[in-house]
């Protein structure tokens, strides 16, 4: 046990050379044959542990490993293949991929898993050699499975297609045969989908007609549904194509559940150009490919708050940025919240709705246009202090309001003319307009006092506040509850904050990214490489980097694998002014510790892309 715990501990060491991994991966070696299975298992764990960054160092071990595949225990088996899947090099990949055929059948799905994902990496470092990898894959799809199974083959699928061009025309295929007896309606949905974006851009799009055109026939509704817009997409995008599509879509006008026949009406007649949806080709091309842009969480909750009037709902009122819900916060919706106020601890997603209607009442902010961004709130008091009071930063484009939400938590007094006086000396680009007082703060019960900054337009203005809370205090008798008639002024000195850059960013994800990437104009593409210096870990440069901007990481890749010694982020996220702004940070980290980044963005305004590297290089 000691000897493995510091082998262990050796290739957990942070910046370890290979050098020093060889006494610890010779011991793990040895420990493979081991008579006892808990020595084979801790041993193979490791060494796959070790092979995500130091895959050469154990490629010394891979003989041994091969003669685990046979392990009559499964996990040990399973580390063992996906090791060797990690440490193989591309001459190995045909043979590993005839041990592993046999393997499959003996796993549970949950392994099965972990093998898909590794042969995922697999195929995207060696991807000359997709084509028996991709077979693999579409073997396994064929064969029985659970759902998380097949979504992990079908994901993997999606992914080489993506990242691998030789690889679309025979990914696309397999996917093709894999819904003509899909039982998992979600898979169906998700490759019909990806089916209408990739398809029409292949050599030989009509091949894929068929297939969809089934799903009408033979699927439930939703999955019809998807298959309707699937068909509308190589309408818009094969010329050749449009009248064969217009004879399908037109008998979906007869289909029993309605959604599928509203779907087709709208097709044929953005189709046909009868649809008022745009003025050009491109106007309906956006339609059918665009994203909604806005999340559909803030849009259920902005029809919820809609009240039915002359006044048609606004798809521009949504409020766009993604916000995740605290584990605290979701217990608490269900109890009842009273005032504004409260509605910083209600659903996230109507937060902004409520800003926005509270803002809107104060005459004073009236004129300030529409609101941008509400910040989550900021605790400017100590935790069980005589008064609680946090900010919430409302930018619009030439105006910021701060609302001071204040709670007094002393019952034997009553606090009025409750004002927060700020001091803006170092935030220079902003000059105070207006200010309105809260007039009476009760024991136990918020209440909102607001200070109002007018600040160039156009200009990323940052700056430093300064709060103090300014009150008179009367005594409250505790047996009646009255407050006496005279008071005493008083103040009470508040944290200091900050408005920085991410304050003018909007968390907007995308469903694609590389879509949403090559959709935009290249011209508007700025590219710069940068050093973040000495950093704790990968992962803690990928955290700043991420708060610096304040953007809405995509596809999970805000996660950093442990040890990992290179990382790509994808970023997305709405600039004031409403431009959509679009980040690749790449990352790289040299065994000091010493990291290197390089950005690349792109947004509907180049100057934004510029912007957007001014606040990284002044981060």
């Amino acid at each position: 046990m000691v000897i493995l715990e510091a082998a262990r501990a050796i290739t957990d060491l942070n910046g370890v050379t290979s050098r020093e991994l060889t006494p610890a991966i010779t011991v793990l070696q040895l420990f493979l044959s081991s008579s006892k299975p808990v020595l084979r298992f801790a041993a193979v764990r490791t060494l796959n542990k070790v092979a995500s960054t130091h895959p050469l160092a154990v490629t010394n071990c891979n003989i041994d490993m091969e003669s685990l595949i046979s392990d009559q225990n499964r996990s040990i088996a399973t580390l063992a293949i996906t090791t060797l899947l990690k440490t193989g090099n591309e001459s190995s990949v045909d043979r590993l991929m005839k041990q592993m055929t046999n393997f499959m059948s003996d796993i549970a799905d949950e392994f099965k898993i972990v093998v898909v994902e590794a042969i995922r990496s697999l195929c995207l470092k060696f991807p000359l050699k997709y084509r028996s990898l991709m077979n693999f894959l579409s073997n396994i799809l064929r064969e029985e499975g659970g759902f998380d199974y097949k979504k992990a083959i079908v994901d993997s699928i999606i992914i080489l297609i993506r990242d691998i061009p030789d690889a679309k025309e025979s990914g696309l295929f397999h996917l093709c045969e894999f819904i003509e007896d899909c039982e998992f309606t979600y898979l169906s949905t998700q490759i019909l989908h990806f089916l209408g974006n990739e398809g029409p851009k292949t050599s030989d799009p009509s091949k894929y007609i068929r297939y969809i055109y089934n799903r009408v026939i033979l699927e439930n509704a939703t999955v019809r549904a998807s298959a309707v817009s699937t068909l509308a997409k190589f309408g818009a995008l094969v010329d050749a194509l449009k009248p064969r599509i217009f004879v399908l879509l037109r008998r979906c006008l007869f289909d029993g559940d309605d959604e599928v026949r509203d779907r087709a009406t709208l097709y044929i007649k953005l189709l046909d150009g009868e649809a008022t949806v745009g003025e050009t080709e491109k106007d309906v091309t956006d339609f059918l490919f665009g994203s909604l842009d806005v999340p559909l969480a803030n849009l259920e909750a902005s029809l919820r708050n809609y009240e039915p009037s002359e006044v048609p709902f606004d798809i521009s009122s949504v409020p766009k940025e993604t916000k995740s819900q605290p584990l605290a916060e979701k217990k608490a919706t269900g109890k009842k919240s009273t005032g504004p106020a409260s509605a910083v601890n209600g659903p996230v997603p109507t937060i902004d709705a409520s800003y926005e209607k509270l803002l809107s009442s104060i005459p004073e902010f009236a004129g300030f246009g529409k609101l941008f961004k509400s910040s989550t709130p900021f605790e400017l008091t100590e935790a069980e202090t005589e008064y609680s009071v946090n900010v919430v930063k409302h930018i619009y484009d030439g105006h910021v309001v701060l609302q001071y939400n204040c709670t007094n938590t002393i019952p034997e007094q009553l606090l009025e003319e409750v004002v927060v006086f700020v001091d803006a000396s170092e935030a220079e680009e902003f000059s105070e307009v207006a200010s309105k007082p809260l007039r009476s703060l009760p024991y136990d019960s918020p209440g909102q006092t607001f200070v109002a900054f007018e600040k160039p337009e156009g200009v990323l203005a940052t700056g430093k506040f300064s709060n103090i809370l300014k009150f008179i205090v009367k005594e409250v008798d505790s047996s009646t509850g009255e407050a006496e008639d005279d008071g005493v002024e008083d103040e009470y000195q508040l944290e200091d904050f900050e408005i920085i850059s991410a304050d003018y960013m909007l968390k907007v994800g995308v469903s694609n990214f590389r879509n949403a990437w090559e959709s935009m104009d290249p011209e508007s593409e700025r590219v710069d490489e940068y050093g973040l210096g000495v950093r704790e870990s990968l992962a803690e440069a990928v955290s700043a980097v991420i708060s610096i901007l304040g953007m809405q990481p995509c596809e999970g890749t805000d996660v950093v694998q442990n040890n990992s010694r290179s990382h790509t982020c994808l970023l997305s996220g709405v600039f004031i002014g409403n431009v959509k702004v679009l980040v690749r940070l790449s990352f790289g980290i040299s065994g000091p510790k010493e990291v290197a980044m390089k950005l690349a963005v792109r947004s509907d305004d180049p100057e934004v892309s510029d912007r957007i590297h001014e606040i990284v290089a002044n981060g």
